[in-house]
């Protein structure tokens, strides 16, 4: 993906094929066009893409936080993404590392096993799935990832055509097939389902920051359960994730009880 102020490029496989799409911002509206052979299926995605189908003034905040970032953040929407395998990959990286050692990771796999997209040079499509699948641990090692989410990863990609039906699923019981799947569990269901269903309840349970962010944003508590959580956020139930977008996107955090968790590379050993 590429940002060049109100203007997105971003590469993606589609059902129909690659494609490049360009969306640009017009005031309330927006601009696009795309390349390649996925060009078609992705404009007629284009308003799921871009949250024109969410509808963000339902939303009723009920904490000072909530309420403030409600209306700096008046633009922001619930998009939905439904290409459910590209979407797990990198979801499946994030699994018990850091933000920063995740998308180091993905990175690394786009550039080494990714292809030039449609349409302008510059960009780079993701892995496809039958080219994870079959890559061997050894391979993956080299970019900080280790045994196994490498074999999480190359599992779903095994079953990439029942992925792909999810996205015609209800939220939840797209996320019950999600966490039958070995390797995967509610954590990362729950964001498949906010960000390739456009899910606006769904909460990542068994997240190690989310509930003392969210209890110290709610109830100046420092710190909490996924339990506690929950009961905060029992006011917001239906949009939960957007709660939860909102008081992530504050900044707001507990005081820290440790020094940040080290950056950790693999590759070399």
């Amino acid at each position: 993906m590429r940002i060049d102020g109100g203007t997105v490029s971003r590469a993606m496989r589609t059902p129909e094929g690659a494609t490049q799409l360009r969306v640009q911002s017009k005031g309330s509206m927006v601009e696009a066009e795309a390349w390649g052979p996925g060009a078609g299926w992705i404009i007629g995605a284009l308003p799921d893409l871009v949250g024109a189908t969410d509808r963000p003034e339902t939303f009723r905040p009920r904490h000072r936080i909530v309420r403030e970032m409600h209306r700096r953040s008046a633009g922001m929407r619930q998009c939905r993404c439904p290409t459910v395998c590209e979407i797990l990959v990198p979801i499946i990286l994030e699994q018990k590392v850091t933000t920063v050692e995740a998308l180091r990771s993905y990175r690394a796999l786009v550039l080494a096993w990714g292809e030039p997209a449609p349409g302008p040079p510059g960009l780079r499509l993701p892995p496809a799935a039958c080219t994870l699948a079959r890559m061997p641990y050894q391979d993956w090692h080299r970019f900080g990832i280790e045994r196994r989410r490498a074999e999480t990863i190359r599992g779903a990609c095994g079953r990439t055509n029942a992925l792909e039906r999810l996205a015609a699923e209800s939220s939840r019981e797209a996320q019950r097939k999600l966490s039958s799947m070995p390797g995967i569990g509610p954590w990362t269901a729950a964001e498949v389902a906010r960000v390739a269903l456009g899910d606006t309840d769904a909460v990542r349970l068994g997240d190690y920051h989310l509930p003392h962010i969210v209890s110290w944003a709610l109830a100046a508590e420092p710190r909490a359960d996924d339990k506690r959580m929950m009961e905060l956020l029992e006011p917001y139930r239906g949009q939960r994730a957007r709660a939860v977008r909102l008081i992530e996107l504050s900044g707001i955090s507990p005081p820290r009880r440790a020094p940040r968790q080290r950056l950790r590379a693999i590759g070399p050993i």
